[in-house]
């Protein structure tokens, strides 16, 4: 598991901590032995595509995609090829009824990141075909870290926290300093309790610029091919 240069130095002392070099272990062993994803080189790509001082944006999500093939090391990212998953359907519609993108043709959000968008779910790994299997095993204190450690060196951050398991974090981060966007989850199952209309996109937006900063394209229609 490797992080770049500079979010090893950031994360530094957590690197260090006794239950990091732990999971670390335990994950090695674990993609030894079964089918998990992401990727062993993309658990952290989401880190990897940008330093943290170019982080502007946070979203967080809750474990991989456990299907063949779908997760990329981003947060509700599928691969090129992938069929678009239910919740990112919801989130590209939401996408185009708040500032008018059209429809992405694939589900990889690669571009976001590379934009300023931290796309982090709370367990960064999962055995294939099982959900929430990688849950408490010490990603959740991780990226707990990884949250807390923005929200505490950087000002006017925006984050963004789709559902009850995100929202829990929202003790992690100072409010007084980073704007907090908070909705249900655009699962089918919770999409329709708020999360269409809630417009995160142009209210990241407006927020970034009125503090100074160069606004997120969230249109994907120039989408890259990597992955």
């Amino acid at each position: 598991m490797i992080l770049n240069k500079n979010w090893h130095t950031f994360l530094e002392n957590e690197l260090q901590k006794e239950y990091f070099i732990k999971l670390q272990t335990y994950i090695e062993s674990e993609y030894k032995t079964k089918t998990i994803f992401p990727k062993y080189e993309n658990i952290f790509r989401a880190f990897n595509l940008i330093s943290p001082q170019e982080v502007k944006v946070v979203i967080i999500g809750q474990d991989p995609y456990h299907g063949i093939n779908q997760a990329n090391g981003l947060a509700f990212s599928v691969c090129n090829e992938c069929k678009i998953p239910p919740s990112l359907k919801n989130i590209f519609k939401e996408l185009g009824d708040d500032i008018g993108c059209n429809t992405p043709i694939n589900g990889n959000l690669t571009q976001w990141a590379e934009s300023g968008v931290l796309l982090i779910n709370s367990v960064l790994s999962v055995i294939e075909s099982k959900p929430n299997s990688h849950k408490n095993i010490g990603w959740e204190i991780f990226t707990d870290s990884v949250i807390h450690q923005l929200s505490l060196k950087y000002d006017n951050l925006v984050f963004i926290l789709w559902g009850s398991p995100s929202q829990k974090k929202e003790s992690l981060i100072d409010g007084n300093k980073h704007l907090i966007l908070k909705a249900p989850h655009p699962s089918p199952l919770s999409s329709y309790r708020g999360f269409f209309g809630s417009k995160p996109f142009s209210k990241a937006n407006r927020y970034l610029k009125a503090k100074g900063k160069k606004e997120i394209d969230w249109c994907l229609t120039s989408q890259k091919t990597l992955l």
